[in-house]
């Protein structure tokens, strides 16, 4: 939001959106009054159409769209030789898939997501081309102090040295030092990137073997290695109405979370019925492997019940 508000009006948007959060910036652009191509993609897991992406249009997309178990596949929709700039909400791919940072003017993320560390806590990166965004353009709205990021129509660089708006919690701080630390000393981002691919794939093989459930998203180069999402197929849980599939899917999750071995792993509120299980770096893949077992049990009991 920071860099749309400051950032977005100058030229048309093309915003990139497939699911719950990524929509929020959908949201954003319906409010903000911009001259914006909305491209949703429907339905949960499939993703909009990239070849719709204008040379001369900012875009703003989400790399990887936790609620879906969906990523762009790459970044060859995006021109190289584009006119104007690129916004990346690359809150869940950060340290765990790679970025092109020749196609990302603004890339935000997380301290909490893959490296483990404090929710609430969120860092921005701007590549020349979007200091040049920010002092060549002067939005028409007013800006909320914490949106600010020009002083006199020049890049505030203290935001990047230390004088941030709000001081944040420098224990939080110390943590999120903590986790980088941490993932240097495992090898770096490649071990990083390793570790979430090699949980993600215990799932999706299980997956792909398991007649009564397949990834929420089809196209496997858009299968999340981070948020993987889990449809619940089998034909009894399909002849439910809408209210028992969700009834389905929490009792399921109910019964992990009862036992211990999973907590919110059923799938966002707004995505179709069935799992949700993060696997982003700070996950061991033996507990992903440990985990099957479970779902399998919780699965067999929910059925049972069925009939």
């Amino acid at each position: 939001e920071m860099a749309m508000w400051s950032m977005l009006g100058e030229r048309p948007v093309d915003v990139f959106a497939w699911e719950s959060f990524g929509e929020e910036w959908v949201t954003d652009a319906k409010a903000l009054k911009i001259d914006a191509a909305l491209h949703v993609g429907r339905p949960y897991g499939a993703l909009p159409d990239f070849s719709k992406a204008r040379r001369h249009a900012d875009i703003i997309f989400t790399q990887n769209g936790t609620t879906a178990g969906a990523k762009i596949p790459n970044f060859d929709w995006i021109a190289a030789d584009r006119e104007g700039i690129t916004i990346n909400d690359c809150t869940s791919a950060a340290f765990a898939q790679p970025i092109d940072w020749s196609k990302s003017d603004v890339v935000t993320y997380s301290w909490q997501k893959v490296m483990g560390g404090e929710a609430a806590h969120g860092m921005i990166i701007l590549s020349p081309r979007a200091v040049a965004r920010l002092e060549s353009y002067t939005p028409d709205r007013p800006l909320p102090k914490i949106f600010r990021m020009t002083k006199k129509g020049k890049l505030d660089a203290e935001l990047f040295e230390g004088a941030t708006i709000n001081t944040p919690s420098l224990l939080a701080t110390e943590d999120y030092l903590d986790t980088l630390k941490w993932g240097e000393s495992i090898g770096g981002l490649k071990a990083l990137h390793a570790r979430a691919d090699a949980n993600a794939k215990v799932l999706y093989d299980w997956a792909a073997k398991t007649p009564w459930i397949a990834p929420l998203a089809e196209d496997p180069r858009t299968w999340s290695n981070t948020g993987v999402c889990l449809a619940i197929t089998d034909a009894r849980v399909a002849a439910l109405d809408d209210d028992g599939k969700a009834a389905f899917a929490k009792k399921l999750n109910d019964l992990l979370e009862k036992e211990g071995v999973a907590v919110d792993a059923a799938n966002y509120r707004s995505a179709p019925p069935g799992l949700r299980i993060w696997c982003g770096a700070t996950i061991e893949k033996s507990d992903v492997e440990a985990l099957i077992p479970w779902i399998e049990w919780a699965f067999a009991t929910c059925v049972s019940d069925l009939t």
